[in-house]
């Protein structure tokens, strides 16, 4: 099995692969053995999301996690994926003011190793993201559909939600955040949001308007049983698990194992 040998990636390395038109790679995990798959595979970029409480929790919603188990999680990721960059979610309440953004920010970066943390919102988080920023912490913005708070401002017709949300995104490129995130904004929204970027956007679901697509690791591992629209599933791996996990309970039955 040929394992690839990734080279540090860093936000040099990202605007490089911008600059020459690359895209980069890009999931979302949660713990050290797919970490470790990742890296190996040559993913570029990890977020460590607040999606967790679905993928691995079993929650309905992403503000059942915390930063005591976000933090935790994003260590065993740095642990696996040691040469990939890794972003983490700024949970649910975790950045209601700047104070105590700063402070949850921090953690991340001190005891996690992560490149970059990422927050939800509109223009409400703008000063947060600033002051992040200003305090030396790489931040990406998370716009148009949100899964913390379901709601970022847009307005009600589509041209009031498109006029606002290219405002979110040029306000998060004045704050300074490194890269945006936003998930299946429509077509013809993307392609403009994409062309008067000056950041890297990390968008999903938005066609060929993005610098670096993204797939949840369960899904495109086949682990889960139903998948977004946009998700790809390369194996099936939850059935293959079952299968196996069948013949170790027949093997056990039979008095094979000793």
């Amino acid at each position: 099995m040929e394992v690839f040998e990734m080279k540090k990636v860093d936000l040099n390395y990202i605007l490089e692969k911008v600059k020459n038109g690359e895209k980069l790679s890009r999931t979302a995990l949660y713990d050290y053995p797919m970490a470790n798959i990742a890296e190996k595979a040559g993913i570029e970029i990890i977020n460590v999301g607040d999606t967790m409480a679905k993928y691995v929790l079993g929650y309905d919603n992403t503000n059942k996690v915390g930063m005591d188990i976000l933090v935790e999680h994003a260590k065993a990721v740095r642990k696996g994926a040691p040469n990939a960059f890794v972003m983490g979610d700024m949970p649910f309440l975790s950045y209601r003011n700047i104070d105590v953004a700063i402070e949850n920010a921090g953690r991340f970066i001190v005891e996690a190793d992560v490149d970059a943390v990422k927050l939800e919102g509109g223009l409400e988080i703008i000063p947060i993201i600033k002051a992040l920023t200003d305090a030396g912490i790489a931040v990406i913005g998370h716009t148009g559909f949100s899964l913390q708070s379901r709601q970022i401002g847009l307005g009600k017709t589509d041209e009031e939600k498109a006029k606002d949300f290219l405002k979110i995104c040029r306000e998060m490129e004045k704050a300074g955040v490194i890269a945006i995130v936003y998930t299946e904004v429509p077509i013809e929204v993307a392609k403009q949001n994409y062309e008067e970027a000056t950041v890297p956007i990390f968008a999903a679901g938005c066609g060929e308007y993005t610098n670096s697509p993204m797939m949840n690791f369960y899904e495109l591992l086949g682990f889960t049983e139903k998948r977004r629209k946009f998700a790809k599933a390369y194996d099936n791996l939850l059935e293959k698990s079952i299968e196996a996990t069948k013949r170790f309970v027949e093997e056990v039955k039979r008095g094979e194992i000793k």
